[in-house]
């Protein structure tokens, strides 16, 4: 076995050369080689090398104080941009905005599975998900800006379905992160929250001609990690970059609770304070029953994961992340993606092959913008690019899935007292508006799959039904007309049996 190169991050940074396809692993702050990512800015403005990068990575990379992926985000620096989500990197979204770069927004589980057509030199991918949204290429094809022209998608009739083909891309250069590093090369992941795709980037990187550059924690010695730990095996590794102080999330530096390494305990887990946000969490769990195995997005539906917590039901179902951790609590904010107590953690393509296949039976997902159609946008609002993530992966497959978010937003304040909810202040934007500005969720497309669609707001419940969306209950107490219809673009279908949320939902 040949002894691997153990380099600054400076130094291994130095063998990208112009015009590299960049790909990284990662999700968020985690797993992301931070190291790696700013040494490429240094290099850039020191000296303006290397040029015209490709970038690609599944997930949204990075965090609102400019780590990750917004090192690359330099005029020169990076001539195109594929990614999941851009909303936590905030450069890149701006720089694609303006059209700075060629950039592409296409569904997380996709980027993820390509990655294993890429290593495998196949073609591409072919799959039934992001029909009917903004990556249809009839609608937009996932193209940010006017700068941006290949087409990276197509629609495709086989066996008399529609399906899309997603094209493989090719890695030249694979950005990695694990814990430990032996003399070898073998990288192992024990204090990662996260795997993601590593194994296949860098296999498809090595089978492209290219590099594969690793951040870790620690060298071991030879052959001191486990076979079966190895997650990246020394023989696709060129070389090793160490960083004893990278951080296993961006709002924890380590929590070995996180990746396995430890249980908490879940009694020390701290209650939600009852709002409007706790209202629409209860509600939602109202939907979860004995045995489901379900998905909870990023925002407003983490706050299910905590109601169930709290209500001692945390074993009664299987609360997964589109990431790879299965089980545990998942948790909020800077560490998104990562689960407490998780009791696996996947691959993130084998957990999307899982979602794909209609695994699931139950998804929470976060509502930005919602349609008369039922069509939800959460993914682009003007100049403001969050990306898609795993949300066309996850609500288009899934047979039950709740849309949570509150009904306006924007200065929004309510009370809740003595089990009385009140507005006293409205939020200035309508979340629910005549026609959404990008569809992430196709309304039409759920019809047709027959999938239930909730959508639950602190003072309304809608459901999808076949001639649109129907208000099916409200807050009690309050005013139809003035405090619910008032504050809607549109106006939604009424229930016949139109009744009040549980009383339940607003008591302490």
């Amino acid at each position: 076995m040949r002894q691997v190169k153990v380099m600054s991050a400076d130094e291994a940074v130095a063998l990208i050369p112009d015009g590299a396809s960049l790909a990284y692993s990662g999700f968020g702050a985690m797993a992301h080689p931070e190291q790696l990512s700013a040494a490429i800015e240094r290099r850039f403005l020191a000296t303006g090398k290397p040029e015209n990068l490709h970038l690609y990575f599944a997930a949204g990379n990075g965090g609102p104080d400019d780590i990750g992926v917004s090192h690359l985000a330099h005029p020169g620096l990076l001539k195109r941009s594929i990614g999941g989500h851009y909303g936590r990197s905030v450069k890149l979204m701006q720089m694609a905005a303006a059209g700075g770069c060629e950039a592409y927004n296409l569904p997380q589980g996709v980027l993820s599975q390509l990655t294993r057509e890429a290593a495998a030199k196949r073609p591409g991918l072919l799959t039934h998900v992001g029909l009917g949204t903004f990556v249809d290429p009839r609608i937009e094809g996932g193209k940010l800006n006017s700068s941006t022209h290949e087409n990276l998608v197509e629609v495709i009739n086989i066996g008399g379905q529609e399906k899309l083909f997603y094209k493989a891309p090719r890695f030249t250069v694979a950005l990695l992160r694990g814990t430990y590093a032996d003399e070898w090369g073998n990288v192992s992941t024990e204090k990662e929250a996260v795997i993601t795709e590593a194994l296949a980037t860098a296999q498809a990187a090595k089978n492209a001609g290219g590099i594969v550059l690793v951040q870790v924690e620690e060298l071991v010695a030879a052959g001191s990690i486990h076979p079966k730990k190895v997650r990246i095996p020394g023989f696709l590794v060129d070389a090793v970059v160490l960083d004893p102080d990278q951080r296993q999330t961006r709002g924890k530096h380590y929590e070995p609770a996180f990746s396995g390494e430890a249980r908490a305990h879940l009694s020390e887990i701290e209650p939600m304070a009852l709002t409007e946000r706790k209202v629409i969490a209860r509600r939602a769990a109202q939907e979860l029953k004995s045995g489901m195995v379900i998905n909870l997005g990023i925002g407003m539906p983490e706050g299910v994961g905590a109601i169930a917590a709290e209500q001692g039901r945390s074993d009664d179902f299987v609360m997964t992340i589109e990431v790879g951790p299965v089980g545990g609590v998942p948790q909020s904010a800077d560490s998104f993606g990562a689960s407490l107590n998780p009791i696996a953690i996947l691959e993130q393509p084998t957990q999307f092959d899982f979602y794909s296949g209609g695994g699931l039976h139950l998804a929470c997902l976060g509502l930005a913008e919602a349609d008369a159609e039922g069509n939800i946008n959460v993914s682009r609002f003007g100049p403001t690019i969050a990306g898609c993530g795993g949300f066309i992966d996850i609500s288009q497959n899934t047979p039950e899935v709740i849309f949570c978010g509150t009904l306006t937003a924007g200065g929004l304040v309510t009370e809740i007292k003595n089990g009385q909810f009140k507005i006293l202040q409205e939020g200035r934007q309508q979340k629910f508006v005549r026609r959404v500005e990008q569809i992430t969720f196709s309304g039409e497309y759920a019809r047709r799959s027959n999938q239930r669609v909730l959508y639950i707001t602190e003072r309304a419940v809608f459901e999808m039904r076949a001639d649109g969306l129907t208000l099916t209950e409200i807050a009690p107490g309050l005013d139809l007309e003035r405090d619910v219809l008032a504050h809607m673009q549109f106006r939604p279908h009424l229930a016949p049996d139109l009744r009040p949320m549980d009383a339940a939902l607003f008591q302490k």
